[in-house]
């Protein structure tokens, strides 16, 4: 689910980009084009865990699909 263009489908690119302010940025894009989204729920605080394990968790509520969003809490 994206703030801009509601859900998108198919083969696309995820990236997570942390910023000074301790949050992560998320966004994607249809594999290809250049126009990049903002995934619902981001900006999301970074987590204890750091900015792999949160990139990985993007990754597979995107995967999951179901019109996924930045998750919730993730540790």
């Amino acid at each position: 689910m994206t703030d801009e263009v509601g859900v998108i489908t198919g083969d696309v690119t995820v990236t997570t980009e942390p910023a000074s302010d301790g949050t992560v940025q998320v966004r994607i894009q249809y594999t290809g084009p250049e126009e990049w989204y903002t995934l619902t729920g981001s900006p999301a605080p970074l987590p204890a865990g750091g900015l792999v394990v949160f990139h990985e968790r993007v990754v597979e509520a995107v995967k999951a699909g179901g019109a996924a969003e930045v998750p919730a809490t993730i540790s």
